[in-house]
């Protein structure tokens, strides 16, 4: 069993219905895998959403959206993880935002974790599984080649 961690970008996409990532969220299901986000990225998504001139509506389709996810949390495993991993990338030379790295704590201390994302900067953390969404014309999730299990088309 996978899990996969869906960033803000990719959450986006699943309650919106678009690039396929929700019919392949059900399809991983069915396979006994695990589908969800994460505290820091709702905290993200109301934030985005509050600023909307759509709020209602956003609001409205993120909540419909949340029960067929799992929502895992930023507790205390994951804050000596983030202290880890931000030193780390700090001592190599690589800023990188406050809540990318909650991201990767989250997943890294879950295990077996899979964090789907639009951005790039994730691939950055050492031994964190990232699968990248390109948005392009095709709209396919692509696997890396060093990532044993990817969520794609």
């Amino acid at each position: 069993m996978t899990r996969y961690l869906f960033d803000s970008g990719i959450l986006t996409a699943f309650i919106g219905r678009r690039h396929g990532v929700f019919e392949q969220a059900r399809q991983r299901t069915t396979e006994g895998h695990r589908i969800g986000t994460c505290i820091p990225v709702l905290a993200e998504m109301v934030a985005g959403i509050e600023r909307s001139s759509s709020r209602e509506r956003n609001l409205r389709a993120l909540k419909t959206a949340l029960p067929a996810l799992r929502i895992w949390p930023f507790d205390r495993d994951c804050a000596f993880e983030y202290g880890r991993v931000h030193a780390e990338l700090m001592n190599a030379g690589r800023p990188m935002q406050t809540i990318d790295i909650m991201i990767a704590a989250i997943a890294q201390t879950l295990g077996n974790c899979t964090v789907v994302t639009t951005d790039s900067d994730l691939s950055a953390i050492p031994g964190l599984t990232v699968t990248p969404q390109c948005q392009n014309r095709s709209s396919r999730i692509r696997e890396r080649s060093h990532e044993r299990d990817a969520f794609h088309a």
